[in-house]
């Protein structure tokens, strides 16, 4: 079993249970003692457990994520500035992802008449494109309800049939000691997966997220550009990143 889908297993444990022996851990991975303790003190050095005599325990829980339906009403000016800047970086010929999310949506009605091939994990999003006429190819994996989004390690294996030019990517939290983060930890992955496909990658943010973190770290913020339209804490992140302002 690959590392990445032993953490997954862990903290999906974790998150269940709050608390889980090393035993379990090693019953639940088929994995030895040793090979479960180094995967303990990775995940407790990334900030998502604390490790106990025998086990470990989970040190935070994710923050409940509202649903499809409740973010698309918000920020909704802010968030098709955003896309439409955006779209701007396509070019006929490229490949592209894009990341399931309120925002990343938005941009799809500026690739009408693009001649491009998409790559996406979103239910709402590979419809709006289907009848745009756009090559697209949806991933596999589980379908998480509240954001309609295809996540986990299923989804990851099936990323990698497929290298993109360009990722535009939904996030939670963007943080200048956390980075990109998001509450999910099987979301979490598979935007993480998307960056390491990417040539480019485009992180759309609207005013909400800047400055906040979440349960699951996706990247440092120098793993992707960060297009917003927020002039909030700028300053201080574009030290790091390359900051893209829509307005």
């Amino acid at each position: 079993m690959l590392t990445k889908q032993r953490h997954q297993l862990i903290l999906q444990r974790l998150s269940e249970q709050k608390v889980v022996k090393l035993k379990e851990l090693v019953d639940l991975t088929n994995s030895s003692e040793s090979t479960i303790r180094r995967d303990l003190t990775d995940l407790e050095a990334e900030g998502y457990l604390a490790r106990v005599h025998g086990g470990a325990t989970l040190i935070a829980t994710p923050d409940e994520e509202p649903t499809f339906e409740e973010k698309r009403d918000r920020f909704v000016d802010e968030k098709v500035a955003i896309a439409r800047k955006a779209a701007t970086f396509i070019e006929d010929g490229m490949s592209i992802y894009l990341d399931a999310g309120t925002t990343t949506q938005a941009m799809v009605p500026f690739l009408e008449g693009k001649n491009i091939v998409v790559v996406t994990n979103s239910l709402p999003i590979a419809n709006e494109l289907f009848d745009l006429d756009i090559k697209t190819f949806v991933i596999g994996g589980e379908l998480k309800r509240s954001t309609q989004a295809l996540v986990g390690y299923n989804a990851r294996e099936s990323m990698m049939n497929y290298r993109v030019d360009l990722a535009f990517l939904g996030m939670n939290g963007i943080d200048l000691d956390a980075g990109y983060t998001t509450p999910d930890p099987e979301e979490a992955l598979v935007k993480k997966t998307a960056i390491e496909l990417a040539q480019t990658s485009y992180v759309l943010a609207d005013a909400s997220k800047i400055g906040k973190r979440t349960f699951s770290r996706v990247a440092t913020l120098d793993a992707a550009q960060l297009i917003t339209s927020s002039d909030a804490s700028m300053s201080s992140i574009q030290t790091i990143t390359k900051v893209v302002n829509a307005k």
